[in-house]
């Protein structure tokens, strides 16, 4: 019993992650739903079980290898699915979620992660995903147009913990814009209900040639590049060499398992998982999967009250919403520029990626994303071939 013990520090931490993790993104997942088309109770039904599949896949995780491995949502990947989604219907959006599941599934179980992984260059599928963010970001910053006083205070807060608490930074710009909103009257909860489960609703999924392609297969790529992938590496980087073909099997199982129910994504966490990772967690590293096992209970939690969060995000002005999965995504847009524009030989073919994925073009019913990366992989195969010769 005494192994189950969990310290007050570890318990903090699991807090931490699971309240980064929602504050950051929660907002982002709701324009998602949206975008396809779902309605407030179905939104909140999604967050629901992706609270309980979350929680379910950490501590199953956690209590089987002893290490803190932490799951997420798809942050990239539910930017994606905001812009591309439009148009879509929520059958279709379903169909998505299964089509990318599975691709994960099957790459963990053959063992073609890496693999796969290594065929598209590293500086395009951070162009595309940069270009996939760039809305989020400009949206920040545009809504300070109209509503000044609230984004305004969001943006001071954001700074102020950038300079002295970074990690909390994301946490301080949602706190200034809950007092801005009460202050001012935008929190709007009349007639909205504050708590209770929101029970999920099953959707039938609809397979869509163009949009598994269109937008099924980037959201694949952004899932596995820009979450799976930094998940891996910073368990290993953290001192936790697990195996990847179960973490990546064990998770895409149930993600696709409760795909019909909302769930987009279940993958493995990396920046919210870094604080259950730390020394700040617990001192000895052997026992710092205490905080992952508390940060599994909290998803819990919060997956019970998934109707509550929801209703909260509906009764918060747009503005309110838009300012902070913005502020969220600044990290990410500007890791994803560095990484796209780094190397000179490949920054040509990296910024025509860029450019279309942002274009938000459409052709032949398939999305930006698809052709921003084949436009800058035909870039890449010509200049690389002009170079050979």
């Amino acid at each position: 019993m005494r192994a189950f013990s969990l310290p007050l520090p570890a318990v903090l931490a699991g807090f931490v992650a699971v309240l980064v993790g929602y504050a950051s993104s929660a907002a982002i997942i709701w324009q998602a739903a949206e975008a396809a088309g779902a309605s407030a109770p179905q939104i909140a039904g999604w967050l629901t079980m992706l609270g309980i599949g979350m929680g379910v896949s950490t501590l199953a995780l956690t209590l089987w290898y002893r290490a803190p491995v932490l799951t997420a949502w798809s942050t990239p990947g539910a930017a994606l699915l905001a812009t591309s989604l439009p148009g879509s219907t929520l059958n279709e959006a379903v169909g998505i979620f299964i089509f990318a599941s599975a691709l994960i599934l099957i790459c963990g179980a053959t063992g073609l992660f890496a693999r796969l992984m290594r065929l598209i260059p590293h500086t395009l599928s951070a162009a595309m995903l940069a270009g996939i963010l760039l809305r989020f970001g400009l949206d920040a910053f545009t809504s300070l147009q109209g509503h000044f006083l609230l984004c305004g205070t969001m943006l001071a807060g954001w700074l102020l913990a950038k300079i002295y608490a970074p990690r909390y930074a994301v946490v301080a710009a949602l706190a200034a814009g809950l007092v801005i909103c009460l202050a001012t009257g935008e929190f709007k909860s009349e007639g909205v209900p504050m708590a209770g489960v929101a029970l999920p609703e099953f959707t039938a999924p609809h397979f869509a040639f163009s949009s598994l392609l269109g937008i099924g297969l980037p959201f694949f790529l952004v899932t596995m590049a820009s979450q799976n992938a930094p998940g891996v590496a910073t368990l290993k980087a953290s001192g936790y060499n697990l195996p990847v073909s179960p973490l990546m099997v064990v998770t895409a199982a149930i993600a696709l398992l409760l795909a019909p129910f909302g769930v987009f994504s279940i993958c493995i966490a990396a920046i919210t998982a870094a604080i259950c990772q730390g020394s700040e967690a617990h001192p000895d590293p052997a026992k710092r999967w205490l905080s992952a096992a508390a940060a599994g209970f909290f998803y819990l939690l919060a997956g019970i009250f998934g109707g509550s969060i929801s209703a909260w995000l509906t009764a918060l002005p747009p503005a309110f919403i838009h300012t902070l999965a913005g502020l969220a995504l600044l990290g990410a847009i500007a890791g994803s520029l560095h990484q796209a524009l780094n190397h000179a030989q490949e920054r040509d073919a990296a910024i025509v990626t860029f450019l279309v994925t942002a274009s938000g073009l459409t052709l032949a019913g398939i999305g930006s994303a698809f052709w921003g990366l084949v436009a800058g992989g035909l870039c890449y195969a010509a200049f690389s071939l002009a170079r050979r010769a």
